[in-house]
């Protein structure tokens, strides 16, 4: 049987390996195309069977984790609205724990889906206390720059000392405590010392307000 050349079109025996007019190679093989796999999700689900969602996507909106970023602006805003309010005469006292609070209503505000529990709030308010002696400590700074500022600052720390030492004053320690606060070396160390007692009252105060913010609002949630 004689079959046609694929490439030169010239009539070539069958059995012959190559043309013998142009050479080209006469024998070949076809190759099958691999069928195509199966998907999984192709076949119709069974009524037995179920969609399995993971971890992420089934938990609900309420009890999603705090987010830190999303903390920042409430926490900010509560601090500089509690320093304002110190400012004004209001006792530090009342202002760090106010601080924690207002930290929780502006975080929940920001996130209304949001569950806040007595936990939580502690955390917010924690991170409130540290911005409200941030913006302390940076004003002071500030204020440091003026000579007269520095000058008073440090009678105003002095004269206050002596007054809560009172009759104690002649007390040979107390008199040489006062005396190291009145040089220069003595008067850093105490404000370093007296910063982060500063810093560690805010933060502990401002968590008991945010705690109790989110223990009222928790309770509020379950309601």
């Amino acid at each position: 049987m004689e079959q046609s050349c694929y490439k030169c079109g010239q009539i070539v025996e069958e059995g012959v390996p190559f043309c013998p007019h142009c050479s080209a190679p006469q024998i070949r093989v076809v190759i099958a195309e691999p069928a195509p796999p199966v998907l999984a999700f192709a076949a119709a689900p069974t009524s037995h069977e179920s969609t399995v969602l993971p971890a992420s996507q089934a938990l609900p909106v309420l009890a999603l984790p705090m987010q830190w970023s999303e903390a920042f602006r409430p926490c900010a805003l509560a601090a500089l609205v509690a320093w304002l309010l110190m400012a004004l005469g209001l006792h530090p006292l009342v202002t760090m724990p106010s601080a924690g609070f207002l930290a929780v209503v502006f975080y929940r505000q920001r996130r209304p889906g949001s569950r806040i529990k007595a936990t939580t709030g502690a955390r917010i308010g924690a991170l409130s206390g540290f911005f409200g002696f941030a913006i302390t400590a940076l004003l002071m700074a500030l204020a440091s720059t003026v000579s007269d500022f520095r000058t008073k600052f440090r009678e105003k720390i002095i004269e206050n000392a002596q007054n809560w030492a009172g009759s104690r004053s002649a007390d040979p320690q107390i008199k040489a405590a006062f005396d190291q606060l009145k040089t220069p070396e003595g008067f850093v160390t105490a404000l370093i010392i007296g910063s982060i007692l500063f810093l560690v009252l805010s933060i502990v105060l401002a968590s008991i307000g945010g705690a109790l913010g989110g223990a009222i609002f928790s309770r509020r949630d379950r309601s």
